[in-house]
């Protein structure tokens, strides 16, 4: 087979960017840094159309797709599909999976908790709603900061006890991953893994995504492993002096200045099982545009309906000026 035939062109569609990083979503981040530690060619696009989606990132080439809603997220996907696989040699190590079950969880719900809820709100506003109209924006923020009170269990009655929980264990978990790490490159092995990318997001975005009060990433700041860790890649993939509101430019290796065609860079082509073609879910996923707006006013008249006396005055998600306006 010819090699032009063998190469495949590979899409991560994300979040857009804000915070001076290719995008500003703490659950695409991690991906995007996944394939770039892999070395792995791709290019780049961008959905800003369904905020709520759990369907992004995903990643796409031809017929086949990964869902971030499939298989335990687009790197889970990318591994049991024998795509891309970082792990093999770490899967069967006790600390990896521990260390993996408490970025997973631990420091998840720790950015989720600081997100939505722990600030002023405006870093989610900006991410997830700045293009749409300012009302349909401020509602939706409501609706899902309501969503995470319900997935972290946090109640009028239990609020306090339960913050302070996370913030102690994502400053457990920042202890303990200092320690792993030292000085070294990476995590384990001195070579990249999953758990790499899943923190190097974790950590970037908190840094450049979170306000300076954050206490999530004061806690960060105690470590200076850390950050020289996450630093050190972090320039080795992003453009420290791109625009917040502008795409970044990205350093001019193969895997994100000029679009290309497969992994070149492996010494096989990746293993392709029959792949199943784009589902009509998907497609009606990318058809449906011009109805989202109304979609989300029934959402919206369905989640007043529900919640009755919710009070939105409690919802501050920055000044009228900040330009959370109807452009």
């Amino acid at each position: 087979m010819e090699e032009s035939q063998e190469r495949e062109e590979w899409t991560l569609v994300a979040r857009k960017p804000y915070f001076g990083l290719p995008t500003a979503c703490p659950i695409c981040l991690p991906v995007y840094m996944y394939l770039k530690l892999a070395r792995f060619p791709f290019r780049m696009d961008f959905n800003s159309t369904y905020p709520d989606s759990d369907q992004i990132p995903y990643i796409e080439s031809g017929g086949y797709v990964a869902y971030n809603n499939e298989s335990g997220g687009v790197i889970q996907h990318l591994k049991e599909d024998d795509i891309l696989n970082l792990d093999t040699e770490f899967c069967s190590i006790p600390e990896w999976i521990s260390m993996e079950a408490m970025i997973s969880s631990w420091l998840v719900d720790a950015i989720t908790y600081e997100l939505w809820l722990g600030s002023d709100g405006s870093s989610a506003f900006k991410i997830y709603y700045s293009d749409l109209p300012w009302l349909i924006g401020k509602v939706l923020f409501a609706k899902q900061e309501y969503t995470v009170k319900q997935r972290l269990g946090i109640t009028k009655e239990n609020a306090e006890p339960r913050e302070k929980e996370i913030y102690k264990r994502a400053k457990i978990a920042y202890g303990a991953l200092s320690t792993r790490l030292g000085e070294q490159e990476f995590l384990f092995e001195d070579r990249p893994s999953s758990l790499d990318a899943l923190f190097l997001g974790h950590v970037i975005f908190t840094i450049q995504a979170l306000p300076e009060a954050s206490v999530l990433r004061s806690s960060l700041l105690e470590h200076g492993n850390l950050i020289r860790y996450a630093e050190k890649h972090k320039n080795n993939f992003l453009d420290a002096g791109s625009s917040s509101s502008s795409v970044p430019r990205f350093p001019s290796d193969s895997s994100s200045s000029t679009p290309r065609r497969g992994p070149s860079n492996f010494s096989s082509k990746p293993k392709r099982k029959p792949k199943r073609e784009k589902t009509e879910e998907e497609k009606t996923f990318k058809r449906r545009a011009k109805y989202f707006l109304a979609t989300q006013v029934i959402a919206i008249l369905l989640f007043l309906s529900v919640m009755g006396g919710y009070d939105f005055s409690e919802v501050d998600v920055g000044d009228d000026d900040e330009g959370y306006g109807y452009d």
